[in-house]
């Protein structure tokens, strides 16, 4: 038997936030990616990478497909965020936006602008340029929740190279939180998780300064998950 529906039937698009993280001690920032458009509405504006979701695929895999696409971007931390469905939001019809955010380590990934993308491009959270659509809401959006999850889960570790330094971690947590820790503390703190190794590499710097390098013990993290564990700043 088939069916036939009167009622609207609204597109559904996908819009990612795709978070970097900076970890120059001189010019430490959290950062999002951008897309120049290529077509309009909103020619030649930035705006977040996304598109329309296809009939044959499930929402996750238009996510993936958009990222891939339009920045290069695949096989990355991300996880669906919001849905925006403002009656107004997009010129060309009702459009429902799913949202989603991701977190790269930015020396793992190449940028390359996709096919309906004329450049893709870093900014920093505080200096975004104008977006198109309510892509500046998404963003803020996905800042919150960003901020809201590094406290009980170390996603931030995803934003980090495979090896760091302390203060590469503390830089990157007081970044994202806006707050500052104190040095003993916070090391005292993250020491207590039991989740760090170190690598037996040094960081060198600045002369006569060298920093142990350690990288996240995933495997133990996931272990101790199932048994209760909170990661709590």
């Amino acid at each position: 038997m088939s069916y036939s529906y009167k009622h609207p039937r609204p597109a559904v698009a996908v819009d990612c936030v795709i978070f970097g993280f900076d970890h120059r001690e001189e010019s430490a920032e959290l950062q999002t990616l951008c897309v120049k458009r290529n077509i309009e509405p909103f020619k030649e504006k930035w705006a977040l990478p996304g598109g329309f979701m296809r009939g044959n695929e499930t929402l996750d895999e238009a996510a993936a497909r958009e990222l891939k696409e339009e920045t290069g971007v695949e096989k990355v931390y991300i996880e669906q965020l919001y849905t925006f469905s403002a009656p107004d939001r997009d010129p060309r019809e009702r459009v429902i936006s799913v949202s989603y955010f991701a977190l790269v380590n930015l020396e793992k990934h190449f940028l390359q602008a996709g096919t309906d993308a004329g450049a893709a491009q870093w900014f920093s959270v505080n200096k975004l340029p104008s977006l198109a659509f309510d892509h500046r809401t998404i963003v803020k959006t996905a800042l919150d929740r960003l901020r809201g999850k590094v406290r009980y889960q170390p996603v931030g570790f995803e934003l980090l190279p495979d090896e760091f330094t302390l203060s590469e971690l503390q830089t990157l947590y007081e970044t994202i939180l806006e707050r500052t820790f104190d040095k003993r503390n916070f090391r005292k703190k993250i020491d207590s998780f039991g989740l760090l190794v170190e690598t037996g590499g040094m960081r060198r710097g600045k002369p006569h300064r060298a920093a142990k390098l350690y990288r996240f013990d995933s495997r133990r993290y996931k272990a101790l998950e199932k048994h209760g564990f909170l990661f709590e700043l």
